[in-house]
């Protein structure tokens, strides 16, 4: 009995071990609203002093990682392109947007690359875009919370997250981390019965728009 306790131990020892952390644990979960509360973003206020700024690749990278029981991955995005409105020195709430290739999502696995882009998760050869607008930006005294519209794989719901807002003469720079649930986009592959992937996918962004 003794020596079938100390084996029960061991087993689940290594079992504990072999389970890696989330990268979510210590990340801001995106505010996620349904669809049917996601009003339409409003168009910006016309006004003199609004400027535009761009940006895409290289200087702007949109990152992601994804995890399961016994590992991560990390991946992203090659191309995607953006635009903001600043007015009057400020990131303008509304209109600002993002719009991303699916089809050009990478991972650090080749294989795991052709099996996101498949219906299984991001279905890409379907839903070729994702597109993101915003609604409101509140700026803190440190972090911005920002509100927009996201519609990924085919589905369009309201998220709010915070992110970090500079805005200067030449430039706009935006920095962000936080997670969201794949499941609120109906992506539910679960994965190996003995290796589940979570429901937790980390997104980074750091935009660098310039005057366009």
């Amino acid at each position: 009995m003794k020596i079938q306790t100390s084996l029960l131990s061991i087993a689940l020892g290594l079992a504990l071990v072999g389970c890696s952390k989330n990268p979510a644990a210590n990340v801001p979960a995106a505010n996620v609203q349904s669809a049917t509360n996601a009003p339409a973003a409003a168009p910006a206020s016309p006004a003199s002093s609004a400027r535009t700024f761009v940006f895409g690749p290289p200087n702007s990278s949109i990152g992601f990682t994804g995890s399961k029981v016994t590992g991560k991955h990390d991946g992203g995005f090659r191309q995607f392109s953006g635009e903001f409105t600043v007015v009057d020195g400020k990131l303008a709430g509304a209109g600002n947007k993002v719009v991303i290739d699916t089809t050009s999502l990478y991972a650090d696995n080749d294989r795991l690359t052709g099996h996101l882009k498949s219906p299984d998760f991001f279905d890409a050869k379907q839903f070729t875009n994702a597109v993101f607008e915003t609604i409101s930006v509140e700026t803190g005294a440190t972090n911005a919370i920002v509100t927009g519209n996201l519609t990924l794989h085919g589905i369009t719901k309201q998220i709010s997250f915070p992110a970090n807002v500079q805005v200067a003469a030449d430039s706009v720079d935006v920095t962000s981390e936080f997670f969201l649930n794949r499941h609120d986009f109906k992506m539910e592959y679960a994965g190996k019965p003995d290796d589940l992937i979570r429901k937790e996918v980390v997104l980074r962004l750091k935009v660098k728009a310039t005057p366009k």
